[in-house]
This record gives structure tokens, C-alpha cells and sequence, in this order.
């Protein structure tokens, strides 16, 4: 069994062939992709398969949203160990204005916020919109 089949099934989420060439796509980007680049990178893949895969893996935990200010909304590998919950897995998220790429900074956690009284969150997205590191040594 590989590794990929491994972290699947760690989170309840049985291994199909397409499901382990997806997570392989994403491992390899390592960077926050848009459902059309997934599906332009698989040219016989099934729209609606796409989506629900995304889907599950969103709610397994394999991979977290990101609205980077674009309108399309992109997805991204969370770490290890990391249950998107607000309280305790939040990351800065980076927007380069330049390649369009963004990325996750898992290093550099958003602190806790104290919200008033009879306020809850229920998620919380913190992006930081520039020049990537990429573009500034181009």
C-alpha cells in the first residue's frame, strides 16, 4: 500500500484511482489549486467526478478552501494533523499579484481572536497579497 493510499484511508476515504492521481497532483503543486487546473491536468476526467472528490476530501480533512480575493476558489493540502478547526489550524495564506499563484504559510499560524460575546466563527481566512518570492528573484 502506498503512502497516498495510507493517508487516504487514515482519513476515511477509500483509495480509488482517481482520488490517489488527484492527492498525487496536489502533492506535486505544492501550492493552492483551482478546481479548473485540476481538471485541465486530467483531459478525460469527469466534471461532477472532480467536484465530489474535492468535496470529500474537504470534508475528510485532506484538503482546506482558500478565497484569495480572486473569485474562484482554490484548494489546498492541509498539514499533518491539522483538522481545519478555527480555534487552532489557522495559517496565512499568500496571494502573488504577479503569477496569480497563492500559497499556503503554514509556518505562520493567525492568532486567536476574541470575538464579543454571543459572536462565533465559523471560519476565518487571512490573506496577505503581494509579490511572491518567485517573481521578486525573476
Amino acid at each position: 500500500m502506498s503512502k497516498i493510499e495510507k493517508t487516504l484511508e487514515t482519513h476515511k476515504v477509500r483509495p480509488t484511482a482517481m482520488r490517489i492521481l488527484i492527492y498525487k497532483f496536489m502533492v506535486n503543486n505544492k501550492r493552492a489549486i483551482a478546481l479548473s487546473e485540476i481538471e485541465n491536468a486530467f483531459v478525460k476526467v469527469d466534471r461532477a467526478t472532480l467536484s465530489r472528490t474535492i468535496r470529500t476530501f474537504e470534508k475528510s480533512g485532506i484538503v482546506h478552501q482558500i478565497d484569495d480575493g480572486t473569485g474562484i476558489p482554490k484548494y489546498a493540502l492541509c498539514e499533518v494533523g491539522c483538522n481545519c478547526e478555527v480555534e487552532q489550524d489557522l495559517h496565512l495564506h499568500f496571494h502573488c499579484s504577479k503569477c496569480d499563484e497563492t500559497i499556503c504559510l503554514t509556518d505562520r499560524k493567525i492568532p486567536h481572536i476574541n470575538l464579543p460575546e454571543g459572536y462565533s466563527a465559523e471560519s476565518v481566512n487571512l490573506v496577505v497579497k503581494g509579490i511572491c518570492y518567485k517573481c521578486n528573484n525573476a
